[in-house]
Protein backbone atom coordinates (compact mmCIF):
# COMPACT_ATOMS: atom_id res chain seq x y z
CA UNK A 1 0.00 0.00 0.00
CA UNK A 2 2.89 2.53 0.95
CA UNK A 3 4.63 1.83 -2.38
CA UNK A 4 1.78 2.29 -4.08
CA UNK A 5 1.04 5.64 -2.19
CA UNK A 6 4.11 6.59 -3.15
CA UNK A 7 4.17 5.88 -7.02
CA UNK A 8 1.11 7.53 -7.54
CA UNK A 9 2.31 10.66 -6.03
CA UNK A 10 5.59 11.11 -7.69
CA UNK A 11 3.93 9.86 -11.28
CA UNK A 12 1.07 12.67 -10.62
CA UNK A 13 3.04 15.28 -8.95
CA UNK A 14 5.44 18.09 -10.47
CA UNK A 15 8.76 18.44 -8.24
CA UNK A 16 8.24 21.81 -7.77
CA UNK A 17 5.55 21.08 -5.82
CA UNK A 18 6.70 17.59 -3.83
CA UNK A 19 10.22 18.03 -1.57
CA UNK A 20 9.18 16.26 1.37
CA UNK A 21 6.37 12.61 1.69
CA UNK A 22 6.01 11.59 5.27
CA UNK A 23 4.45 8.23 6.40
CA UNK A 24 2.96 7.44 9.72
CA UNK A 25 2.67 3.82 10.66
CA UNK A 26 0.60 3.10 14.05
CA UNK A 27 0.88 -0.31 15.81
CA UNK A 28 -0.77 -2.08 18.56
CA UNK A 29 1.93 -1.66 21.68
CA UNK A 30 1.78 -4.66 23.90
CA UNK A 31 1.18 -2.29 26.55
CA UNK A 32 -1.26 0.24 27.55
CA UNK A 33 -0.39 4.02 28.11
CA UNK A 34 -0.39 3.40 32.11
CA UNK A 35 1.74 0.49 31.45
CA UNK A 36 -0.83 -2.71 32.02
CA UNK A 37 -0.14 -5.55 29.42
CA UNK A 38 -2.74 -5.36 26.45
CA UNK A 39 -3.90 -8.99 24.41
CA UNK A 40 -5.37 -6.49 21.56
CA UNK A 41 -7.53 -4.01 20.81
CA UNK A 42 -10.99 -3.54 19.04
CA UNK A 43 -10.76 -0.60 16.86
CA UNK A 44 -13.32 0.93 14.54
CA UNK A 45 -13.56 4.54 12.69
CA UNK A 46 -15.96 6.61 11.25
CA UNK A 47 -15.46 6.69 7.11
CA UNK A 48 -16.95 9.94 6.41
CA UNK A 49 -15.32 12.08 9.07
CA UNK A 50 -12.28 10.37 7.56
CA UNK A 51 -12.34 11.61 4.31
CA UNK A 52 -13.98 14.98 5.61
CA UNK A 53 -10.24 15.48 7.45
CA UNK A 54 -7.88 14.58 4.57
CA UNK A 55 -10.48 16.66 2.39
CA UNK A 56 -10.26 19.60 5.06
CA UNK A 57 -5.97 19.09 5.57
CA UNK A 58 -5.40 18.68 1.66
CA UNK A 59 -6.62 22.12 1.10
CA UNK A 60 -3.69 23.57 3.27
CA UNK A 61 -1.01 25.64 0.98
CA UNK A 62 2.21 23.21 0.43
CA UNK A 63 0.32 19.74 0.08
CA UNK A 64 0.40 17.56 -2.67
CA UNK A 65 -1.17 14.67 -1.46
CA UNK A 66 -2.65 12.96 1.95
CA UNK A 67 -3.99 9.48 2.11
CA UNK A 68 -5.11 7.61 5.18
CA UNK A 69 -5.43 3.60 6.26
CA UNK A 70 -7.07 2.20 9.06
CA UNK A 71 -7.07 -0.84 10.16
CA UNK A 72 -10.70 -2.41 11.65
CA UNK A 73 -11.85 -5.22 14.21
CA UNK A 74 -10.27 -7.28 16.56
CA UNK A 75 -6.31 -6.09 16.40
CA UNK A 76 -3.44 -8.04 18.11
CA UNK A 77 0.10 -6.66 19.38
CA UNK A 78 1.68 -5.58 16.64
CA UNK A 79 -0.82 -5.61 14.17
CA UNK A 80 -1.00 -2.14 12.12
CA UNK A 81 -3.57 0.42 12.76
CA UNK A 82 -3.51 2.89 10.74
CA UNK A 83 -0.85 4.36 8.06
CA UNK A 84 -0.90 8.00 7.66
CA UNK A 85 0.33 9.87 4.50
CA UNK A 86 1.20 13.22 3.70
CA UNK A 87 3.21 14.77 0.57
CA UNK A 88 3.82 18.41 0.63
CA UNK A 89 6.23 20.98 -0.58
CA UNK A 90 8.72 21.68 2.52
CA UNK A 91 9.20 19.80 5.89
CA UNK A 92 7.88 22.55 7.43
CA UNK A 93 4.87 22.22 6.35
CA UNK A 94 4.51 18.41 5.67
CA UNK A 95 5.48 17.48 9.67
CA UNK A 96 2.76 19.63 11.05
CA UNK A 97 0.13 18.08 8.99
CA UNK A 98 1.22 14.65 9.49
CA UNK A 99 0.97 15.32 12.91
CA UNK A 100 -2.47 17.32 13.01
CA UNK A 101 -3.72 14.16 10.93
CA UNK A 102 -2.46 11.32 13.46
CA UNK A 103 -3.64 13.48 16.33
CA UNK A 104 -6.64 14.46 14.93
CA UNK A 105 -7.79 10.61 13.89
CA UNK A 106 -7.30 9.12 17.27
CA UNK A 107 -9.22 12.11 18.91
CA UNK A 108 -12.34 12.56 16.16
CA UNK A 109 -12.26 9.32 13.57
CA UNK A 110 -11.46 5.87 15.38
CA UNK A 111 -13.18 4.53 18.39
CA UNK A 112 -10.93 1.78 20.01
CA UNK A 113 -11.01 -0.22 23.24
CA UNK A 114 -7.66 -1.76 24.65
CA UNK A 115 -8.40 -5.87 25.42
CA UNK A 116 -6.71 -6.78 28.73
Amino acid sequence: MIEEWLKETKEKSDFKDLGMILVHNGMVRATSKDGRPVKGMHLSYDKKKLASLIDELRKKDGIVEIKAWINEGDLNVGDNIMYAFVAGRFRTIVIPVLEELVARIKKEIVSEKEIF
